[in-house]
């Protein structure tokens, strides 16, 4: 199945939404926040499964630039200084048709870690993988 196309990509300031139309058809408004969440970077995802770091306090974060990568993906910069997750194609596609299906996992995760949505995120014990971003 080939990469889906956006046909048009609109970053919403007021509502903290990115809306994507893909050729498909398909349009998602996916929330910064969820975004931000689930940005598929080291810093996020970690190194491998398991070393994901949970994301909070990132219900008001809004994305302040939005760079295009290469003909396949955007690096968007968000409020709090986050920078290195570059959002394929592709990847903006799941998070708009899985949207909330990662709510509910999100809020899964949460709940076992026995933190909040808007709680602060932990200040790094120097515990990280050794990189600096």
């Amino acid at each position: 199945m080939p990469a889906p196309q956006p046909t048009s990509i609109t970053v919403h300031q007021q509502s903290r939404v990115l809306e994507v139309g893909f050729a498909d058809g398909e349009q998602f408004r996916i929330p910064f926040e969820l975004m931000r969440v689930y940005s598929p970077s080291a810093e996020v995802k970690g190194h491998g499964p398991g070393q994901e770091t949970l994301q909070t306090g990132k219900r008001w974060v809004e994305v302040v630039a939005l760079e295009p990568v290469g003909n396949y993906a955007v690096q968007p910069t968000f409020s709090d200084g986050h920078n290195t997750g570059i959002f394929s194609w592709e990847y903006l596609y799941f998070l708009g048709s899985q949207e909330s299906q990662l709510w509910r996992d999100y809020e899964e995760r949460l709940r076992q870690a026995g933190a909040g949505r808007d709680d602060p995120m932990p200040t790094s014990s120097g515990a990280g993988c050794g990189h600096h971003h």
